[in-house]
């Protein structure tokens, strides 16, 4: 027998056992308004067919399209190509929602095009698309996601980990770990090419129609598949994929991925994934091989296609490693992937310019929120990761101290002197060195 275990579900996904106890605790993420204890039983039993009828009135309901629209509203957000903003929807709330609400139980709503812009990718030259749906279909989108996400995540696999209630980065992480010490160490790392712009529609639409028959949520959905994308002043509609930002984007991409982690499963590899990024641990080269011909193949027959120069097999346990959710993995060690050190000195980068005019404590206090939230997700790190970084910090603040003095470059030689680290811990910068030995050395394990 394998000395790795199946990992337990956590409770608040029974995964369709019967079990006794507080149901609302098992399914404390979901939204009262529409999940009442009756549905739950009904969740966790199954329903007759596997399949959910009479939904939009769930989706409709005045209700469940206020605490949509809180959830909207506590996510911020731009306006979309309507220019409507959050703030502008709130003054006529009830209003917005009750004609939200007879569009709907109507089956007459149309969703807007959704706006795009480009983001940077960080250590490319490529752009990232970013769809901005208007804050009315994202009220939509959230009150659908809130009636259709238990449906599916009572029967999601154990492997995924992205956008899913109760689970995070961090599970993903410590199941990587757990693999790696146990001698999983040859690795598949896999990435989709282009996976939320090609998730192919009427293959997507049949994994929701076997849970789903309540033909006006349907086409719903459907409506928001093929939701028209304004660029500049020019628009079009898109006969693939599910945009990036819209609210029911994740959900759907874990509905199309599901029944990849379910065939790795039941072949016994042991796949991690978060949303399409993904990696599969294996005890040897030979079935790190046989996992990434399986995922060929699937990946092929569900029309999609792995980026063939980021999709590869490593040795762990050697020199190359491999990087998953933010970390490096290698040879026993994890340390932040150089994307990830990257990303924190630009935005600290931003906030030390030598021309900056407010007061160093001001700009410390900026500074400090940017180490201390990069360093809760990387506090697993390799020891050896801190003190580059807090010295790279202080040398930025140098830098503006010495602007200050009329004096050129970075702050280095006697500057160290002048403005000891001692200097910086007294006005309150924070150190990553000291916060990781307060914590304890942290682990995943």
């Amino acid at each position: 027998m394998s000395p790795i275990q199946a990992e337990p579900r956590p409770v608040l996904v029974p995964g369709g056992a019967k079990q006794t106890g507080d149901i609302h605790g098992r399914w404390s993420w979901v939204e009262p308004t529409v999940w009442t204890k009756r549905m739950l039983t009904a969740l966790e039993k199954g329903v007759n067919g596997g399949c959910w009828f009479s939904l939009i009135d769930k989706v409709a309901s005045g209700r469940a399209l206020r605490a949509a629209f809180m959830r909207v509203k506590r996510n911020r957000g731009a306006a979309g190509v309507d220019h409507v903003t959050v703030e502008v929807f709130e003054a006529r709330l009830e209003e917005n929602l009750d004609r939200l609400s007879e569009l709907l139980l109507g089956g007459i709503y149309h969703p807007q095009a959704i706006r795009r812009q480009w983001i940077p990718k960080l250590g490319s030259s490529e752009k990232r698309p970013l769809g901005i749906p208007t804050v009315r279909d994202r009220v939509v989108q959230s009150a659908l996601r809130n009636v259709l996400e238990p449906i599916f995540e009572r029967d999601f696999a154990e492997a995924s980990y992205g956008f899913r209630p109760g689970r995070g980065c961090r599970d993903a992480l410590r199941r990587v770990v757990k693999l790696l010490d146990v001698g999983y160490t040859w690795v598949v790392d896999a990435d989709v090419k282009d996976f939320f712009g090609t998730i192919p529609h009427e293959p997507l639409m049949e994994l929701v129609r076997l849970k789903v028959a309540d033909g006006k949520v349907l086409t719903l959905v459907e409506a928001f598949l093929q939701q028209e994308v304004m660029e500049g002043m020019e628009g079009w509609t898109p006969d693939q994929g599910t945009p990036q930002g819209a609210v029911i984007s994740p959900l759907l991409s874990n509905i199309y991925l599901d029944p990849l982690d379910h065939s790795m499963a039941e072949e016994s590899f042991q796949t991690v994934r978060y949303a399409d990024d993904f990696v599969i641990l294996c005890r040897s080269e030979e079935e790190a091989q046989q996992a990434l011909l399986r995922v060929e193949e699937w990946t092929d027959s569900a029309g999609l296609s792995l980026h063939s120069e980021k999709t590869r097999i490593v040795d762990a346990t050697r020199h190359g490693g491999f990087d998953f959710l933010g970390y490096h993995f290698e040879r026993g060690y994890k340390w932040p992937r150089k994307k990830s050190a990257q990303k924190l000195k630009e935005t600290i980068r931003r906030q030390t310019r030598r021309t900056n005019g407010n007061s160093l404590d001001t700009i410390i206090s900026q500074v400090n929120r940017s180490l201390q939230g990069w360093f809760m997700y990387f506090q697993y790190s390799h020891p050896t990761t801190y003190p580059r970084l807090d010295g790279w910090a202080r040398m930025r603040l140098r830098s503006i101290l010495r602007k200050r003095q009329g004096k050129t470059g970075r702050g280095r030689g006697r500057d160290h002197q002048h403005w000891p680290n001692d200097f910086f811990a007294t006005r309150g910068l924070f150190s990553m060195v000291t916060a990781y030995d307060a914590a304890g050395r942290p682990s995943l394990r």
